[in-house]
């Protein structure tokens, strides 16, 4: 698949892992939660009516909404951050919890979400999200993003038919790049809008952009 004069982008999609010095729960959590949840390691505990994935669901907020409201999918979320690792963990296993309980449908994939991707069968996903990524700013980290020509077309290959890729964004960088993007494929049709749609959970990152003042673009992608 051709695109806006991009090599073929290599498998990291992120930049550190690590931030400041985890306290002694979050380290708990990480060595003896984290491995309940872990996918493909732990299977879903339920019969899922389809499978959905969130690539890089930083703080978890997104990730848990969907999980809560959707009980009958299974929602499997990515994320290398260990901050936002623990925070979605933290949303789990409250403190006041002993034995923290593993949601059914939901399971935590901590490293880089591309080779998933391109390991998962075809028409084998129902939804796609990616919420608010790292807009890689430069021209020279083109190849970093995402939204790619080449993902695109894995993206394609792994929703099934009617199957949707939620996009968000509040970089303009990001958002015209998107755009640019997405004009030149015809794999799905785009509906772009700068008002959250119904049904789509808010984040954090985005409260923050407009708090800041930035408009974020939402883009839903239905596979044809």
């Amino acid at each position: 698949m051709s695109g806006p004069g991009v090599k073929p982008s290599p498998d990291r999609l992120y930049g550190r892992t690590k931030g400041k010095k985890l306290r002694p729960r979050q380290e708990f959590l990480l060595a003896e939660f984290l491995p309940r949840l872990s996918w493909p390691q732990i299977p879903f505990g339920i019969t899922v009516r389809e499978i959905w994935l969130e690539v890089g669901f930083g703080g978890g907020e997104h990730a848990y909404a969907l999980a809560q409201a959707n009980p009958d999918i299974g929602l499997i979320a990515a994320e290398v951050f260990e901050t936002g690792i623990c925070s979605l963990l933290s949303r789990l296993a409250p403190e006041d919890a002993a034995v923290p309980e593993v949601p059914a449908n939901l399971r935590l994939f901590t490293h880089d979400a591309r080779p998933l991707l391109r390991g998962m069968a075809d028409a084998s996903l129902g939804k796609l999200f990616l919420m608010f990524p790292d807009p890689w700013p430069k021209a020279r980290h083109a190849k970093r993003r995402f939204v790619h020509p080449e993902l695109l077309a894995e993206a394609a290959r792994v929703l099934k038919p009617g199957g949707e890729w939620r996009i968000a964004s509040d970089d303009p960088t990001y958002q015209a790049w998107t755009d640019e993007v997405l004009a030149a494929q015809s794999a799905f049709a785009v509906t772009r809008a700068t008002i959250r749609p119904q049904g789509w959970p808010p984040t954090r990152y985005e409260a923050k952009a407009i708090l800041a003042g930035r408009q974020p673009v939402y883009w839903s992608l239905l596979k044809r």
